[in-house]
Formats: structure tokens, sequence, C-alpha cells
């Protein structure tokens, strides 16, 4: 399964940490073609105490905890894997792999912040040429 490109994947987390969650998940299914989950805040009877999110498949949606769970983009991120897998008809797939899936656009943000931060301190503070 292709994933998105760095540069899309770090839109997808600045997007959720600027709360554009419902926007971002929208992009996100754009590219793999398909509906995007549906999210509320609220709890699914047997996960109230040990999960911050939960997909559940018959409803198309993703249920968090509270309204800051909204905004993080590991755990939306993470949730969104098990939709993809649920609507694709490949075998729902397991936590590790929603968390690889969620870490690499993590770290996909993570290198595009610090790559526009040294450029912006390049730009800051220009070497000087001695003669």
């Amino acid at each position: 399964m292709a994933e998105p490109d760095p540069m899309l994947q770090a839109r997808i987390v600045y997007m959720i940490l600027n709360r554009r969650t419902e926007e971002a998940l929208q992009l996100l299914s754009n590219f793999y073609h398909l509906k995007p989950p549906r999210i509320t805040v609220g709890t699914v009877k047997g996960k109230r105490r040990t999960a911050y999110a939960v997909y559940v498949t018959r409803e198309n949606k993703i249920y968090a905890m509270n309204s800051e769970i909204l905004y993080n983009p590991f755990v939306i991120i993470h949730e969104f894997y098990h939709h993809l897998r649920s609507r694709s008809g490949v075998h729902k797939g397991t936590e590790k792999k929603a968390d690889s899936y969620a870490r690499s656009f993590i770290e996909s943000y993570t290198s595009v912040v610090k790559a526009a931060k040294s450029r912006t301190e390049a730009v800051k503070s220009p070497k000087t040429v001695s003669k």
C-alpha cells in the first residue's frame, strides 16, 4: 500500500495540530480514493478507559475520548490506518502497523519543520565574506 509523500504527510499533521482534523481526513481519504471516516467525541462500550480513540468499522466513524484527542495527529492518523485497512478489503492490520503508519507522518512533519527552521536561520544570518 502506497503512502503519501513526506510533504503531504507533514501537511496532514500540520492540519490536525491546527484543529482542521476533518479537512485533514478528507485530504488523506482523497489520496486513497476513499470516503473519509466521520469523527466525533465519544466512547465505545468496552473501550472507555483503555483507548484514546477507536475506529468502528460498521459506522465508518472514529470516536475520540475527548475533544483534545481530535487534535492529536498520532492518534487520529493511527485510527485512520484502521479505516484505510477496513475499507481496502485487506486484513485490518495490527496496532503495531497502525503505530508505524502514524509515526511515519510525525517523522515527516518533524523533518519538514527542521528543514524550514534551518532555512530560516540561514536567511537570518548569512555568512559574511572576508576580503
